[in-house]
């Protein structure tokens, strides 16, 4: 293996050079959040001595692991593509970059994984950077924390947070990224001021969250959001803390504890056992994002109508049969992709900044569940060649076509190739089959 070094903030790191690509895996950006530190905002990373070895993708937060139905056959079982162990432990980022540098700084694409917000990790088998970084692009994945770890709600947590922010611990975790990205970017010839956020289901919904909060102000210059978020989208719920104290006191009950410092000390294995009780006649997300007044102070629809997410470039759509579109209908009439369209009508009426809407609608070969959700990712991250599925030319010539268009919009907030922005003269909307 080749190897290559570059020295960031806390210490020297040690990646692999392969082509003209280098690939840091398992870089933390924060502390570990464990003993005392679980259940609060992540802290800064602590230096080290020597070179740090960043050959092997970090741990995962500890979740129920997926190794049933669809999507364990699609993307969890391949043996080729081993799970990282679970460790609470898990804050920590994957970088592909260019090895040759560029004058004025690579384009940043600040990669989300989806997940329901109680499972995912950054380095799942669809997941790649190596056709960004030949785009001229870097590209960074992140781990974050999920489940009871990422968004556990108490009053007894509000109080002894120093912001009064509660269950929101996921989110900090993806800001705190964020701006280990800025710091350090340039290390790896990016550019700090061009990063673009994305990512799809729970991480679209973590890219509109990051997108209508005051903490990421002039941090962000472009997002693109994948199946999960646009105004008024079915999927997305306003979540007040009085509403998350009720899944937090229930946890508690099933755990058998009255106190922080109890809960502190409950091994991870349990808070992840106790899931499918707290599941129990949830009715849709049982984590998720909280209007907690310091990582989010409105409501998405409110944020959207009093203009008050950022003014920047945005890309934004679903699949045709995307999850919560009923079998058998035309997924461009569903909520969920009226939901993209109008954030486009709305981003109109309050900006110049352009939006692009797609819909993504290529059945893949192998089966009859068509364009499902989730399924457009093996197409923009390149990484077909590692699906089950009997991919035909057409599928690599779209994924080709995909990857232009997602990292021409990272680079000049416009995706190209005939691509109009969605304008209330024009509707256009690029259909991906």
């Amino acid at each position: 293996m080749n190897t290559v070094r570059v020295t960031v903030e806390q210490g020297t790191l040690e990646g692999e050079l392969k082509g003209s690509c280098m690939i840091f895996r398992g870089v933390p950006y924060a502390k570990a959040p464990v003993g005392d530190l679980r259940f609060k905002a992540p802290q800064a990373p602590e230096a080290w001595n020597g070179v740090r070895k960043a050959l092997e993708f970090g741990p995962i937060c500890p979740q129920i692991e997926i190794k049933d139905g669809f999507y364990g056959k699609e993307f969890y079982t391949d043996p080729k593509y081993p799970i990282p162990a679970q460790s609470e432990d898990c804050l920590y980022l994957n970088i592909w970059a260019p090895e040759k540098k560029s004058a004025e700084g690579y384009p940043v694409a600040m990669w989300i994984h989806g997940g329901a917000f109680d499972h995912g990790f950054s380095s799942e088998m669809e997941f790649d950077g190596a056709q960004y970084a030949m785009r001229d692009t870097i590209l960074v994945s992140i781990n974050y924390r999920v489940g009871v770890f990422g968004f556990m709600a108490l009053e007894d947590l509000r109080r002894e947070d120093p912001n009064r922010s509660v269950g929101n611990y996921g989110i900090l975790d993806q800001i705190m990224a964020l701006r280990w990205i800025r710091k350090n970017i340039e290390k790896f010839g990016g550019d700090p001021e061009r990063i673009t956020i994305f990512g799809q289901s729970a991480g679209a919904m973590s890219v509109q969250t990051l997108i209508s909060s005051p903490l990421t102000r002039g941090m962000i210059h472009s997002a693109i959001i994948q199946s999960g978020g646009g105004y008024a989208n079915p999927l997305i719920r306003d979540v007040t803390p009085e509403a998350a104290y009720l899944t937090g006191r229930k946890i508690m009950d099933l755990l058998g504890v009255r106190y922080v410092r109890e809960l502190r000390n409950v091994p991870a294995e349990k808070l992840v056992s106790i899931l499918p009780d707290v599941y129990k006649n949830a009715g849709g997300l049982v984590f998720g994002p909280i209007i907690d007044g310091w990582v989010m102070t409105e409501g998405f629809q409110e944020c959207i109508d009093n203009d008050h997410i950022h003014d920047i470039p945005y890309m934004i759509g679903c699949t045709r049969n995307d999850i919560s579109i009923e079998p058998g209908t035309d997924g461009r009439k569903s909520a969920l992709f009226k939901g993209c369209t109008d954030f486009a009508d709305q981003r109109n009426a309050n900006s110049d900044e352009p939006v692009y809407v797609y819909y993504f609608a290529r059945a893949l070969p192998g089966d009859d569940a068509g364009a499902f959700h989730s399924s457009e990712l093996w197409y923009m991250f390149g990484t077909l060649d590692r699906c089950w599925r009997p991919m035909q030319r057409h599928d690599f010539t779209l994924s080709i076509s995909m990857l232009d268009m997602w990292t021409d919009f990272m680079k000049k907030a416009d995706p190209g190739r005939g691509w109009k922005a969605y304008t209330e003269e024009n509707h256009f909307i690029r259909q991906l089959m």
